[in-house]
């Protein structure tokens, strides 16, 4: 997979591309990112690449020239995937991540300052959100959305690991725990101690719809429950 992002920071890609499972799936040769500098493309030898928006308003906009020039040098065929990082579009979800990881080259534009003249949409095929909130830019955005996609490749993360997450299957994931057994007064749930695989299949399971139960409720509402979850949802109610 080729990532580039087209940024007006890219020093702030140098501890995330060179840190933990980011830098060996690169190690490994399962993606080439590229971080480019939108500055270079600028029309100017003082680089600008903003201006005061027409109507008036606060702040300043990144120019559509200037970023789709930088956007038309790293677009290398008609199939390179252009995504602009914005927070005027539906939230980023697991589905979405894994419907990304399996494109062969994306380019991520980064907006910065008020925004980017409105134009650039005409040039990008998706706007991504990470969230209901407004940063100072989309490098963070961007982190989020390559940290999610690159764990989903193959030989990234073990496929086990992946399976169990929260969101994988529709639920949060189940509280987890390791040593020590006791600490200041809390102990490791008996049932996981025991070795009996069906009943910490089910203990798991139970305790991954209770915690869905209680912090996304509306993951349940898409779901279609079995008998089993069933049975648990109505012990966990009774519970509560």
């Amino acid at each position: 997979m080729k990532i580039t992002v087209l940024t007006l920071f890219p020093e702030m890609y140098d501890g995330f591309l060179n840190s933990s499972i980011i830098k060996r799936i690169i190690d490994k040769g399962l993606a080439e990112i590229k971080v480019v500098n939108i500055r270079d493309y600028s029309f100017d030898k003082h680089r600008h690449v903003d201006d005061t928006p027409y109507g008036g308003g606060a702040g300043m906009l990144m120019k559509v020239d200037v970023v789709h020039a930088a956007l038309l040098d790293n677009i290398s065929n008609d199939y390179t995937y252009a995504i602009l990082t914005s927070p005027k579009a539906r939230p980023l979800k697991q589905e979405d991540l894994e419907r990304l990881s399996k494109l062969d080259e994306f380019v991520i534009i980064c907006g910065h300052y008020e925004g980017i003249d409105y134009r650039i949409e005409k040039y990008v095929d998706e706007k991504v959100s990470i969230g209901d909130y407004v940063l100072t830019g989309g490098e963070l955005p961007s982190m989020v959305i390559i940290d999610g996609i690159l764990r989903l490749l193959d030989e990234g993360i073990s496929s086990e690991s992946l399976k169990e997450e929260s969101y994988t299957d529709g639920l949060l994931e189940y509280p987890q725990y390791t040593r020590p057994v006791e600490y200041n007064g809390d102990k490791v749930p008996e049932v996981l101690q025991n070795g009996n695989h069906k009943e910490i299949r089910r203990y798991n399971l139970k305790m991954a719809l209770k915690e869905t139960m209680l912090n996304r409720p509306d993951l349940l509402d898409k779901r279609e429950l079995s008998e089993e979850e069933r049975q648990l949802i109505s012990e966990i109610i009774n519970e509560i």
